[in-house]
């Protein structure tokens, strides 16, 4: 079997991969109801999806002969920079009070019984 092709074997996979997260995130974006749970499917899916994408061009580019150096930087600032602004955008909807649709969360600390 030919080394060539079993990089663009490899490729594809996770061209196809890529695009399904990528997909998940734009579906999950438009569907859910709620600022904080549209905001979660696209950083975490979209995320992943370009991992994916960004992975397939470097092996491409090294089957080139070339070196997937510009897709390794635009991985690790995206890998950066998605969770930080999702943080960013979640803690400025918590200073706004924009309301949420999920329940609040349930104290998570035992209450002390008194004898």
């Amino acid at each position: 079997m030919n080394f060539h092709a079993v990089i663009e074997g490899l490729a594809a996979a996770l061209l196809l991969v890529g695009s399904f997260f990528l997909l998940v995130g734009a579906v999950g974006l438009a569907r859910l109801p709620d600022f904080f749970m549209r905001l979660h499917a696209p950083t975490k899916a979209s995320t992943l999806g370009i991992g994916s994408l960004l992975v397939a061009s470097m092996l491409l580019a090294t089957d080139q002969g070339r070196a997937g150096f510009a897709e390794l930087l635009i991985t690790l600032f995206v890998f950066v920079t998605a969770p930080v602004s999702a943080n960013m955008m979640a803690q400025a909807a918590l200073h706004l009070l924009v309301p949420g649709k999920a329940a609040p969360p349930k104290n998570s600390v035992p209450e002390r019984q008194t004898s």
